[in-house]
């Protein structure tokens, strides 16, 4: 009997294939579980104006489950803040967080699909590693997704995306991203 070949992603095979032996070169890594690579994808979205409007939480829901591919979990206020007219407890944002198959391919559809669609696009900030080498990014806009139909879009929403890595190093984690194929500004 053969053995079933589990299905990876494009951008998994790419890492396996080449990205973690050409990391594991230029750091002189000699354990392959040191190779720096990509643990999980979070996605958040703030949904502040839609607390006035249930139709439109459900709106967004809907928007954020198709273009990660899991459902998101509603993130509620911890606590009361009058001058933003939000009370514990009440929604205040969407949370998807990916591993997998699916974070690799959100991952490809984001470097390969989305981010070229941008106006103007010139390529992603190299400043947005924070100290433990993870990267975040945001986005102004979902419609750029080519899972969101124009023409049913009411109301735009932004959300970041922030990218995980196993390592704490800024430079191993901006070189994990540049060989997956992150377009990174010149």
């Amino acid at each position: 009997m053969e053995k079933t070949k589990k299905l990876q992603s494009r951008l998994e095979e790419k890492y396996k294939g080449e990205v973690s032996d050409q990391l594991r070169a230029e750091f002189d890594i000699k354990n392959k579980l040191g190779v720096p690579r990509i643990l999980k994808v979070v996605v958040n979205s703030g949904i502040g104006e839609a607390t006035k409007n249930k139709e439109l939480i459900q709106t967004v829901l809907g928007d954020m489950a198709a273009i990660c591919g899991q459902k998101p979990s509603v993130q509620k206020a911890r606590v009361s803040v009058a001058s933003f007219g939000v009370r514990e407890g009440q929604p205040v944002g969407l949370r998807v967080t990916l591993r997998g198959r699916r974070m690799y391919d959100f991952l490809d559809k984001l470097i390969s699909i989305t981010l070229p669609r941008l106006r103007d696009f010139r390529g992603v900030s190299v400043k947005s590693f924070d100290g433990f080498g993870n990267y975040t990014l945001g986005l102004s806009e979902h419609s750029v997704f080519p899972e969101i139909d124009l023409a049913k879009v009411t109301k735009p929403f932004g959300f970041e995306i922030t990218i995980v890595t196993s390592t704490n190093d800024r430079k191993r984690a901006f070189r994990l991203l540049e060989l997956i194929g992150f377009p990174f500004e010149k």
